[in-house]
């Protein structure tokens, strides 16, 4: 059996052993719900402004903290969650999504039977990603600071997909490959987080990194996100026995220049 599954059987395990799988829009329920979904934490808009504000700042200084990120995501992108709402209820597939609202967890996954699946299938490609490069979908935060509860739903949607776009894009988690997911992401979603980091990130490229992002990678990145298919309309969970590049040509997603 393939090599990830006895690693990310573990981390199943370790999660599952606290409780149950959570299938609400923001993860495990917390102290202090007050009715929209577990975790959530309401805020006025002078107190969403100074999360905004603070966040963005905390984010500029170090674009790892992924915390601050989250959180000026959450304080800023309400029209943009809307539009990407819409888009989701006038897709058939989309709003299946809406109804149903699956999560993308380890404890959701079946580990043994995407492993088993042929090479080139999305399910397999897509954890030979998450081995390859050391990643969980858990490590995921949760949403707190949106103020409605299919908008959490969506942003939390957002957050889980981040890994399937990589497997989708062909890009790995280098900072060469996290800038040009984020270049798709901003034309895709249109969330001001999304954009800043489309715009800090080439930033901490190299001169030959940056070189190949702008005149390659960057804008097919942004044609790519512009012309396909709505990512969050998806049901992922359905398609995992479906040929990668057969589900890039359903997306209008073209393979990515070469060499990277």
């Amino acid at each position: 059996m393939w090599r990830a599954l006895p690693r990310l059987k573990r981390r199943r395990c370790v999660l599952t052993s606290k409780g149950p799988c959570v299938h609400s829009s923001s993860g495990s329920p917390s102290v202090g719900y007050d009715g929209l979904y577990p975790g959530h934490i309401p805020t006025t808009a002078v107190q969403k402004a100074l999360l905004a504000v603070g966040s963005g700042v905390a984010a500029l200084r170090d674009p790892y903290r992924h915390d601050m990120v989250a959180v000026l995501g959450e304080t800023t992108g309400r029209q943009a969650l809307l539009r990407l709402r819409d888009r989701m209820r006038n897709d058939p597939e989309g709003s299946a999504v809406l109804t149903e609202r699956p999560r993308i967890r380890l404890c959701t996954l079946h580990l043994a039977k995407m492993a088993a699946l042929p090479d080139g299938s999305f399910g397999r490609e897509y954890l030979r990603f998450l081995e390859e490069n050391d990643v969980t979908p858990d490590s995921r935060a949760a949403v707190k600071f949106v103020d409605d509860e299919e908008l959490a739903f969506v942003m939390q949607r957002y957050r889980e997909v981040h890994d399937l776009l990589h497997t989708l894009l062909g890009l790995p988690t280098t900072m060469l490959g996290e800038v040009a997911v984020k270049w798709f992401e901003a034309a895709q979603t249109g969330l001001p987080m999304c954009a800043l980091g489309a715009v800090l990130g080439p930033l901490r490229l190299n001169a030959s990194r940056l070189q190949a992002l702008l005149t390659s990678l960057g804008p097919w990145a942004l044609q790519s996100g512009r012309r396909s298919r709505c990512v969050l309309s998806l049901f992922y969970e359905r398609r995992w026995e479906q040929n990668i590049d057969e589900l890039r040509r359903e997306l209008n997603i073209p393979p990515p220049p070469s060499p990277r």
